[in-house]
C-alpha cells in the first residue's frame, strides 16, 4: 500500500495541470477589451484610469479563479495539489512583483510605463506557471512579454490599445484554442 500511494504521489507531482480554464481566459479577455477603451477615455487622470485597470484586474482574477475551480471539480482534478499547487507557486512571484512595481512606479510619476511592465510580468508569470500545465499556455506568456517589450518602445498612448490586444485579443484567442483542446 505504501509503494502504491508513493506511486500515486509521484505521477501526480509529474503532472500537468489541465484544469486552466479556456471560458475563463474568453471571459478575462473580453474584460480587457470593454476596459480598454473606458481606461483610454480616463487617461487624463492617473488615477481614474489606474482604477479603471487594476478593477478588471481583480475582476479578472476572480472570473478566471472560479471558472478553474469550476474546471478542476468537474474534472477531479486537485486545485492545490500537486501541478496546481506548483503552478500557483510559480505564477504569484511575478504578479507580486508587478503589484509592487506598479505602486512605485505610481508614487514616482511613471504610470505610464505600466502597460508594458504589466504586459511583460503578467508574460512572464504565465510562462513560469504554465510551465505545469497544458502547452499551449507557456505560448500566451511568451507572447505577452514580446508584446509588452514593445509597448516599452512605443509611444506611451498606445498603451491601452496594446493591453487590449494582449490582454484582451490573447485571452480570448488562447482561450478558444484552450476551450476546444483541452475541454473548457
Amino acid at each position: 500500500m505504501d509503494n502504491l500511494q508513493f506511486i500515486r504521489e509521484t505521477m501526480e507531482r509529474a503532472g500537468s495541470f489541465t484544469a486552466v480554464s479556456g471560458l475563463g481566459m474568453i471571459g478575462d479577455g473580453v474584460l480587457a477589451l470593454v476596459a480598454a477603451p473606458v481606461a483610454h477615455a480616463l487617461r487624463r487622470s492617473t488615477d481614474l484610469w489606474l482604477a479603471a485597470w487594476l478593477v478588471t484586474a481583480v475582476v479578472a482574477l476572480a472570473l478566471s479563479g472560479v471558472a478553474t475551480a469550476r474546471k478542476a471539480r468537474r474534472a477531479r482534478a486537485p486545485l492545490l495539489s500537486g501541478p496546481g499547487r506548483k503552478l500557483l507557486l510559480s505564477f504569484a512571484p511575478p504578479m507580486l512583483v508587478g503589484a509592487l512595481l506598479t505602486a512605485v512606479l505610481y508614487r514616482h510619476g511613471l504610470a505610464l510605463l505600466l502597460p508594458g511592465v504589466w504586459l511583460l510580468l503578467y508574460g512572464t508569470a504565465v510562462v513560469t506557471g504554465g510551465a505545469f500545465s497544458v502547452r499551449i499556455v507557456p505560448a500566451l506568456g511568451l507572447a505577452l512579454m514580446a508584446l509588452g517589450a514593445v509597448t516599452l518602445a512605443v509611444p506611451v498612448a498606445w498603451g491601452d490599445w496594446l493591453m487590449a490586444a494582449g490582454f484582451g485579443g490573447g485571452h480570448v484567442a488562447f482561450g478558444i484554442l484552450v476551450a476546444r483542446r483541452y475541454g473548457g
